[in-house]
């Protein structure tokens, strides 16, 4: 039975959903980093360009997943109630705002980015509140999933930094403890997250989610940070080390979105208190 007093997976939302939330996600960060971390001229430039075409290969997933996708339109129809409203509109604003900091740090313009960057976590907002706002599925709903995937996004944003970084060559001491900082923010949060859940999912989610949490929280945490201390300690600066652990760091993000998406995505069922009976009075308690 696929639906009923039994838990359900959903299914109006699949990888291209995941897509969004991915994409997305990671391009917003890096584009938040990027501003954080101060580079300006052309890798700045590159690294903004990078993170808008992230957030639109995200968007064009979800383009892709409509039936009628020339009515795509009509999700700017409801900025009063829709938080898919509101990350649309983020998104319709980010990008000619990102290729306006692109061109002006390219040209040499300090501090471009922060536009950008401030556009970009507008939109991860949005996109994490329109997950949230999905009352009937526990492992979304929960109020820390918003923290979550803002925390994810930024740890991933710094790992696609960092895996760029052999062509850039803008690293540091600072850059790094930022970039390992957010990595055990994004664990830490997960960790809370998912006891605060505890009990309540569905037997596949919770064991999706258990997956997902050996691949964030070993291949995507604590590998990346051996990495970097590796990194450090080697003296020779932090070339490739540092880039694996980027690329970890992107990976085991993604696939806990993927898995939060299209794994964990159970209905919480419903009960009925009285089965209806033709011909007779609907029930009043």
């Amino acid at each position: 039975m696929s639906f009923g007093p039994n838990p359900w997976q959903q299914t109006n939302w699949d990888w291209r959903a995941a897509g969004n939330f991915i994409g997305g996600g990671a391009g917003s960060g890096l584009i938040m980093f990027t501003a954080l971390a101060g580079v300006e001229g052309t890798a700045a430039a590159v690294l903004l360009l990078v993170g808008l075409a992230l957030v639109g290969l995200g968007l064009a997933c979800v383009w892709l997943e409509l039936g009628r996708p020339l009515r795509a339109l009509h999700v700017f129809f409801n900025p009063n109630t829709s938080w898919m409203t509101r990350e649309a509109i983020a998104a319709t604003v980010l990008f000619p705002v990102g290729l306006a900091a692109a061109v002006a740090a390219h040209l040499g313009v300090g501090g471009a980015a922060w536009p950008a960057a401030l556009l970009a976590a507008v939109f991860v907002y949005c996109q994490s509140r329109m997950l949230q706002a999905a009352r009937g599925i526990t492992a979304w709903h929960e109020p820390l999933a918003v923290a979550l995937l803002v925390g994810t996004s930024l740890a991933e944003g710094a790992g696609l930094y960092w895996l760029t970084q052999p062509w850039h060559g803008r690293g540091g001491t600072t850059l790094a403890l930022l970039f390992g900082a957010l990595l055990l923010l994004r664990a830490a949060i997960w960790v809370v997250y998912r006891q605060r859940l505890g009990d309540r999912l569905a037997a596949r989610a919770k064991a999706a989610l258990d997956r997902a949490a050996r691949v964030l929280l070993i291949g995507g945490t604590a590998v990346p940070l051996a990495l970097l201390l590796a990194a450090a300690g080697s003296g020779a600066g932090p070339g490739w080390l540092a880039a694996l652990a980027g690329a970890l760091a992107v990976l085991g993000g993604a696939y806990m979105k993927f898995t939060l998406i299209t794994r964990a995505g159970h209905n919480r069922g419903f009960v009925l208190r009285e089965m209806p009976v033709r011909g007779a009075r609907p029930f009043s308690g």
